[in-house]
């Protein structure tokens, strides 16, 4: 490996556009483990950059440093179920964040002061209820003065 292939921490701290702490941390939790320079500082090749980006995009993905350690050491069929679990939870949000439009988008519209005097908004109200898309708001909201 030659210096012209490698940068020092901070430099590929900007490079991925993250603080220098975090790939320490994640080195420190076992995530990435960059190769030391003869006089000891750490050094990051472009494979470790790449493990580092994947590193960045699963958390992206809403996934923790457990998880994303999981994943790098664990069977394929761990893997298989912590993304089948995460893509579950996904959808999950999808769902309440629709519900959640399609009871914005009706207040824009709705006349009523108070969502219990409205029937399609104690409709929408009543699904949060029943959990099937989320928390309950509470059923005496006000809507307009």
């Amino acid at each position: 490996m030659t210096t012209a292939n490698v940068l020092r921490i901070g430099d590929a701290a900007v490079c991925l556009g993250i603080a220098a702490h975090v790939l320490r941390h994640w080195e420190s939790v076992g995530l990435l483990a960059p190769p030391r320079s003869p006089s000891g500082h750490r050094v990051y090749d472009e494979r470790t950059l790449d493990q580092a980006r994947l590193i960045r995009t699963l958390q992206r993905t809403g996934l923790s440093l457990a998880q994303i350690r999981h994943l790098a050491i664990g069977t394929h069929d761990d893997r298989i179920t912590l993304i089948a679990n995460k893509r579950g939870e996904i959808r999950a949000n999808i769902a309440l964040l629709r519900a959640t439009d399609r009871f914005l988008e009706h207040v824009l519209e709705c006349r009523h002061r108070i969502v219990a005097e409205c029937a399609e908004c104690s409709k929408l109200v009543a699904g949060y209820e029943q959990g099937s898309v989320g928390e309950s708001g509470p059923p005496g909201l006000l809507l307009r003065r």
